[in-house]
């Protein structure tokens, strides 16, 4: 059985994590067991717990959203079923019923997605189903909370008569409102309402004339209220049945609640069941505000904390806008207890509460800030010794105190406890009270067990040093401006600055130096060194920050190179490929050329499709086939190759078009006196033709295979 008492609660301000958790619970039970959330004595349980919230926090990133689990408070209704004969009231089963439908939806949802969420399914145990209670419940009671009118036959029956007889009232009391106003025995308003009844306003001169029951009179007596005689028997009729309606209502009532009784397990089992999904929600919900997860949980005893966040100072700086540090800590077989060391005012102190926090709640079922591959294990037993423990009730001195608090711990360490003292040793004369913490910190390492330690003592850093399985620490400063970097450095001991500090906080110089002359020479100097340690850690950790940035910045250089080589690669062949089938198809162009010129002399057909059919078998035995991925590959890289050129080449021709534009402008071109019959080429052109006609200063051109319209200006004589 592990150990951990009120006060470590009390230390690490367990409570208010608990309080913070609650504000997100939708009922008020839910809120109560919130609050009172303690950590688990179970490994197995609390696993259990910690793999439910995880499943509902992934419930609100995906699309198959968790019910609503909302509900009334059933303890009422409860209590009363366990009283023979009691018969709850019409609200209490209601929230009955409703608290049986919202389970019945819950169990029927993780049902269908037990695969998303596995141990949310498993939540359940052995309930299952049960429409009937509802059913039993909606048969007597409507939506509206009345009781249905086939309840019984005898409510039925009644309620019939109930309507009937109401109907008589009516129409007795009509009846004499006639009569009497024939005889103009009314008031102006010539009638009330008096509890409910309806009554005539006789006027008080003919009040004997209406025979009937007296229900009141105005404040002026002028009218006296009477109910018509007829009418006041059918009223007592009505009463009778109303009076009959309520007794077979309770007796309903009676036998629906005899009905649920045997059922009070199973009414019990729905609410205990909807609080603790109302809790699971809570520290979901929670978890979502401080970023939460749950981290690798390890075999063997460990903690390794990754950029870990006090959850309190983590949404209270969120409030505010503020930079919240993370910390990195480490305790493992090699390194079981971490004495931390450093000035004050530098988070000592927010660095052991950090870790003793984060491993209550996770103790307790909640996820915590910490990231995804941070390692964590269980311990029995966690014991603080933090703040000022002075004891005003018991008269106890706080040094008095620390060492009542270190009997216990000597009582209660073993290799499974997690222990947190911060300030060892303080509150005595420094030399006694350092031996007698050093003694104690020998006794709890003998002992195997694990802790983190804030000192200013030089001999406790010296045992770290010493150690195996112990390791100083300390809270990185900047020794420039004194001010905390909030970092935590495992693997050598911090300087307390404590000259530094009291000269940067204006402490005259002379002073300053009086003092060092009155401590021990040696221990100035095991000050001072480790104070240069830090300062020269300090910068080459900037150093090495540089260099890791400038070997980023030539390693992205040499890649974005690289990547720019191959692609001037690729398009330099790819520009061979086009320039070697331009060529191609130049040569091709001009074989083609010369057979139309040889068919433009002979004008013969055959000779031309035999010479056409062996150029194209010529050319396709020049051809290799490839697969048709590849050609797809080979004909899309060509395009866009091609559409490259032709940019290039449609950019080259507006420059060359402007530049002849400009020679035209200078030199105008003189006039071509062309007719018909004379050989032509368009200019810069190598095709010839003859002019066939020539109309509006445009001429046709036969070309032989075909002819074209073209503009005068654009033409000029074949030599």
């Amino acid at each position: 059985m592990g150990y951990l008492p009120k006060k470590t609660l009390e230390d690490l301000e367990f409570f208010e994590v608990t309080e913070q958790i609650a504000d997100f619970a939708i009922t008020p039970m839910g809120k109560a067991s919130c609050s009172a959330l303690e950590p688990l004595m179970e490994q197995e349980a609390m696993l259990k717990e910690l793999h439910i919230v995880s499943e509902y926090l992934s419930s609100f990133d995906n699309d198959n959203r968790i019910p609503n689990h909302g509900f009334e408070d059933l303890s009422p209704a409860l209590q009363l079923l366990k009283i023979e004969n009691s018969v709850l009231e019409i609200i209490a089963f209601r929230n009955i019923a409703a608290a049986s439908q919202t389970v019945n939806t819950l169990l029927l949802f993780f049902n269908k997605f037990k695969s998303y969420y596995p141990s949310l399914h498993l939540l359940k145990g052995e309930m299952v189903v049960n429409k009937e209670i509802k059913k039993e419940i909606d048969n007597v009671i409507d939506r509206f909370g009345e009781i249905h009118d086939n309840a019984s036959e005898r409510l039925h029956t009644i309620r019939k008569q109930i309507q009937a007889i109401k109907g008589k009232i009516a129409q007795s009391f009509n009846k004499a409102l006639s009569h009497c106003q024939n005889l103009d025995y009314l008031d102006d308003i010539r009638e009330s309402v008096i509890e409910n009844k309806r009554v005539l306003a006789v006027r008080a001169m003919y009040r004997r004339k209406v025979k009937g029951g007296i229900m009141g009179s105005s404040k002026t007596g002028s009218i006296v209220f009477i109910e018509p005689e007829a009418t006041l028997n059918f009223s007592r009729e009505l009463q009778n049945l109303v009076f009959e309606e309520h007794e077979e209502i309770k007796k309903i009532l009676s036998q629906l609640s005899d009905y649920l009784r045997p059922q009070f397990d199973l009414i019990e089992h729905y609410q205990s069941y909807l609080i603790h999904i109302d809790t699971v929600f809570s520290r979901a919900r929670y978890a979502q505000t401080i970023n939460g997860l749950l981290p690798i949980f390890s075999d063997k005893q460990e903690l390794e904390l990754i950029n870990a966040y006090h959850p309190l100072l983590y949404r209270s700086n969120q409030l505010e806008n503020k930079k919240t540090y993370p910390q990195d800590i480490h305790l493992g077989p090699e390194s079981r207890i971490v004495v931390i060391s450093g000035p004050n005012a530098g988070g000592k102190s927010i660095t052991l509460k950090t870790v003793g926090l984060l491993q209550l709640m996770l103790q307790s079922g909640i996820l915590i800030p910490v990231h995804e591959k941070s390692r964590v294990s269980w311990f029995g037993s966690i014991i603080t010794d933090i703040g000022d423990n002075q004891s005003i009730e018991n008269h106890l001195s706080t040094y008095s105190y620390r060492l009542k608090n270190m009997k216990g711990f000597l009582k209660k360490c073993d290799h499974n406890t997690l222990f947190l003292i911060d300030e060892f040793g303080t509150g005595s004369d420094p030399e006694l009270g350092g031996a007698l913490a050093e003694v104690i910190l020998e006794d709890l390492y003998e002992r195997k067990s694990f802790g983190l330690i804030t000192t200013h003592y030089a001999n406790l850093k010296l045992l770290a040093d010493e150690l195996p399985a112990m390791l100083n620490a300390n809270m990185q400063f900047d020794d420039k401006t004194l001010e905390p970097v909030f970092k935590l450095i495992l693997g050598e001991a911090g300087s307390s600055f404590t000259f530094e500090v009291a000269q940067k906080n204006g402490i005259p110089f002379s002073l300053i130096n009086r003092a060092k002359k009155k401590i021990e020479r040696g221990k100035v100097r095991f000050d001072a060194t480790i104070a240069k340690m830090q300062k020269e850690r300090h910068q080459m950790a900037k150093t090495g920050k540089s260099l890791k940035e400038k070997e980023n910045k030539f390693e992205n250089e040499s890649q974005r190179l690289k990547i720019l080589n191959e692609k001037l690669k690729s398009k330099l062949i790819n520009y061979q490929d086009l320039f070697d089938h331009n060529q191609r198809m130049i040569v091709l162009g001009n074989k083609l050329n010369d057979l139309a010129e040889r068919f433009f002399q002979n004008n013969k057909k055959r000779p031309l499709i035999a010479d056409l059919l062996r150029l194209v078998e010529s050319e396709n035995a020049k051809r290799k086939r490839k697969n048709p991925a590849q050609a797809k590959k080979n004909r899309e890289v060509k395009k866009e190759v091609a559409i490259e050129v032709n940019q290039k080449l449609v950019s080259i021709r507006k420059e060359k078009k402007k530049n002849k534009a400009t020679v035209t402008t200078s030199k105008p071109k003189p006039a071509l006196d062309l007719k018909v019959g004379d050989k032509v080429r368009i200019v810069d052109g190598k095709s010839v033709g003859s002019i066939d006609a020539i109309e509006k200063q445009k001429a046709i051109v036969n070309y032989g295979l075909f002819t074209t319209q073209v503009s005068l200006d654009q033409l000029e004589i074949a030599n």
